[in-house]
C-alpha cells in the first residue's frame, strides 16, 4: 500500500499518541516504534528528494523567467500602444466642449480680441499653445488647412499623398479650451490706426484651364482687433528672372506638388511618342530643379528614386533615358549643413546619376530651355543652355503684397525691404498692437519652419502672461485693499516675460536611395553630423513626431508602408 506524505505524517502523529497510552501492550509498543521509525525515515528521505527537486527547478527558473518577462513586456507594450493610439484617435475625433466667447472674463475684466492672419507654422503653433479662454480668438486664412511643408517634396513622386500632410484648421481650433472662430478669407487691407482688417472671400470663382472666372463679385467684410498676430508667410522669390513665373512650377502649396506630378507625367508620355535618341525626346525626359535648398535637394532625390525604383518596372529603360538635373548658384547645395554632409550628398548624387550643377546661375527661362551662367574654378564665366521637360523653381522667399501694403502704412517699416521689422518680443516696430512672426519678418534667424514654430510657441506664452498682467492691473483697481499683493504678482509675471531666443535644433534632408543627412545641435553639444540609412530612419521618425494630428501621423506611416509593399503609384492623377 502506498501512502502520500500527508498520510505518513498522520500515521506518525497517531503512533506517537498511541505509544503514550497505558492500554497498549509493551510488545505492541515496540512494534509501533519500529514501524513509525521506518515511516519517519521515509519522510526525511522524501523531504530531501523534494528539496533537491526544488533546487533544480529554481536553477532553471531564471531562464524561463527572463523569457516570460520579455514576452509579458512585449504584450503589455503592444496593448498599451494600441490603447494610447485608440485614445488619441477618440480625443481628436470627439473634441471636448469649449468655453464660448464672451465680452468679459470670469473675474469681470474685459476680454480682448486676437485676430490671427495665416494658417502656416507660425499661426498654428501660436494657436495651439494660446489659452483661448483668456481672449476672443479669430483665425483668418484663405487656406483652411495647415500644411506640413517638410514632407511636401515627397508628394510629386507619390511617396506621400498630399492629404496625409494636411490638418484642417477647424480641427486644430476645436482642440483648444476656448472657442475659436475661423474665417476662410484673404486679408486685402489692414488699417493699423483703426485696428481693422478688410477681408475678401473668393469661393464664388471657378477655373477653366489656367484661367479663373468669377460668377459673382467677391464677398467682403471688415473685422476689428485688439491684437493682431500677423503670420501670412511669404511667396516665391523669382529674383526678377525672365520666364520663371510663366514656365516654372513652384513647390509652396499642396496643389503645387500635384501640378509638378502631372507635368512630369505629361512630359514622359509625350517623349515616348518621339523616336529614341532624338534631342526633343531627351529634352522632355529632363527633370530640372533650380535651387539647392533642402526642398530642392529632397525633390530631386524623390523624383530620382521614383524613376529608378518604380517607373522602370513599368516603363522599361526609362531609368537610362530619364535625367534629373539640380541647378544651384552657390558653390554647394545644402549650404547651411556641415561640410562633411555636403560632400556626402555630392557623392550620393554622383552615385545615383543626378546631374548636379553648382556655381550655375539662372539668367532666363523659356518654354524649352534654362539659360545659365556657369562660373569655372578659374573664375571665368561660361554660358550654358539646359533643355528641360519639367522645371521646378525652389528659390528663396519674398514679401506678399499685403505685407508691403502694411509696411507702407507704418513709418518705422518703410525701410523694410526683405520683411517686417520686429523687436525682441516679435512686436512690430512702430505699432504696439501688431505682432509678426515667420517668413513675413526680417530677423537674424533663418526663414525656416523651425523658427516660425518656436516663435509661435513663444508668442503664445507671451500673450498668456500678458493676460495675467492685464488681470492684475484690473484687480488692483477693483480691490484697492489688495493692491499691494496684486502689484507683487504683477512684477513677478513681468520679470518672467523674457525676449525671444531662437534655439537651433538642427536640420534634416533626404538625399535619395533611403539615405538622409542630419546636422544636429543638442544643447551644449557640438554639432553632430550624421548621414546614411540609419539617419534616414531618424529622419522619418523625427518628421512623424512633428506632425500635428494623430490622423496625419497614421496616414503618413500608412503611405510609407504602402510604398514599401506595392511601390509608388504610376498614374498621373494619384
Amino acid at each position: 500500500m502506498m501512502f502520500g506524505r500527508s498520510s505518513l505524517r498522520s500515521i506518525s502523529a497517531f503512533g506517537k499518541i498511541c505509544s503514550q497510552r497505558a492500554f497498549i501492550g509493551p510488545s505492541l509498543q515496540v512494534a509501533n516504534r519500529r514501524a513509525f521509525s521506518t515511516i519517519h525515515y521515509r519522510l526525511q528521505e522524501q523531504a530531501a528528494t523534494d528539496a533537491k527537486a526544488k533546487a533544480v527547478k529554481q536553477k532553471k527558473a531564471p531562464k524561463h523567467g527572463w523569457f516570460n518577462f520579455f514576452f509579458k513586456a512585449s504584450v503589455f507594450s503592444a496593448v498599451a500602444f494600441w490603447g494610447y493610439l485608440t485614445w488619441k484617435v477618440y480625443v481628436e475625433t470627439n473634441p471636448r466642449n469649449q468655453k464660448p466667447q464672451s465680452e468679459l472674463k470670469d473675474n469681470g475684466n474685459k476680454k480682448k480680441s486676437i485676430v490671427i492672419l495665416g494658417s502656416g507654422w507660425g499661426a498654428i503653433s501660436f494657436l495651439s499653445k494660446l489659452d483661448t479662454t483668456k481672449y476672443n480668438v479669430t483665425i483668418v486664412s484663405p487656406r483652411n488647412y495647415f500644411l506640413f511643408t517638410p514632407l511636401l517634396p515627397s508628394v510629386p513622386s507619390g511617396t506621400i499623398d498630399a492629404r496625409s500632410i494636411c490638418d484642417a484648421v477647424r480641427t486644430i481650433a476645436r482642440a483648444t479650451p476656448g472657442e475659436v472662430k475661423y474665417m476662410e478669407a484673404e486679408a486685402i487691407d489692414i488699417d493699423p490706426k483703426a485696428k481693422s482688417i478688410q477681408l475678401e472671400h473668393n469661393s464664388q470663382r471657378f477655373s477653366i484651364g489656367d484661367a479663373f472666372i468669377n460668377n459673382h463679385e467677391p464677398i467682403r467684410t471688415t473685422i476689428d482687433y485688439d491684437y493682431l498676430v500677423y503670420a501670412v508667410g511669404a511667396t516665391v522669390n523669382t529674383f526678377g528672372i525672365p520666364g520663371i513665373p510663366e514656365n516654372a512650377s513652384f513647390l509652396k502649396e499642396s496643389n503645387d506638388a500635384t501640378a509638378v506630378r502631372q507635368k512630369l507625367f505629361n512630359a514622359i508620355e509625350a517623349a515616348r511618342l518621339l523616336p529614341e535618341g532624338s534631342s526633343e525626346r531627351a529634352r522632355l525626359m529632363n527633370f530640372v530643379v533650380c535651387g539647392g535648398s533642402p526642398t530642392g535637394v529632397e525633390l530631386a532625390a524623390e523624383v530620382k528614386d521614383f524613376m529608378d525604383q518604380d517607373l522602370k518596372k513599368f516603363i522599361p529603360n526609362i531609368d537610362k533615358e530619364m535625367k534629373v538635373t539640380l541647378i544651384e548658384a552657390m558653390p554647394n547645395v545644402l549650404a547651411s549643413f556641415h561640410p562633411r554632409l555636403i560632400q556626402y550628398t555630392k557623392n550620393i548624387f554622383n552615385e545615383q546619376g543626378v546631374d548636379l550643377r553648382n556655381n550655375t546661375m539662372v539668367k532666363r527661362v523659356d518654354d524649352r530651355n534654362v539659360y545659365c551662367s556657369h562660373r569655372k574654378p578659374d573664375g571665368s564665366q561660361e554660358e550654358v543652355t539646359i533643355p528641360y521637360g519639367t522645371l521646378v523653381w525652389a528659390g528663396g522667399n519674398t514679401q506678399r503684397p499685403i505685407t508691403k501694403k502694411l509696411a507702407s502704412k507704418i513709418l518705422e517699416q518703410k525701410t523694410a525691404r526683405r520683411g517686417l521689422l520686429v523687436d525682441d518680443y516679435l512686436k512690430l516696430d512702430g505699432d504696439d498692437y501688431i505682432f509678426a512672426l515667420g517668413d513675413c519678418t526680417f530677423t537674424t534667424n533663418p526663414p525656416t519652419a523651425q523658427v516660425a514654430h518656436q516663435e509661435g510657441h513663444f508668442l503664445a506664452e507671451y500673450f498668456n502672461k500678458l493676460s495675467q498682467v492685464d488681470d492684475y492691473q484690473y484687480l488692483a483697481k477693483k480691490e484697492p485693499e489688495r493692491a499691494e499683493k496684486y502689484s507683487q504678482k504683477l512684477e513677478r509675471v513681468k520679470k518672467s516675460m523674457l525676449p525671444f531666443k531662437y534655439n537651433h535644433q538642427g536640420s534634416l534632408a533626404y538625399i535619395g536611395s533611403d539615405r538622409a543627412v542630419a546636422d544636429l545641435s543638442w544643447g551644449s553639444w557640438s554639432t553632430v553630423a550624421l548621414g546614411g540609412s540609419l539617419t534616414f530612419l531618424f529622419w522619418r521618425t523625427a518628421y512623424v513626431s512633428m506632425l500635428l494630428g494623430i490622423k496625419s501621423k497614421i496616414l503618413v506611416v500608412t503611405d510609407w508602408l504602402k510604398v514599401s509593399i506595392f511601390g509608388r503609384d504610376c498614374s498621373k492623377d494619384s
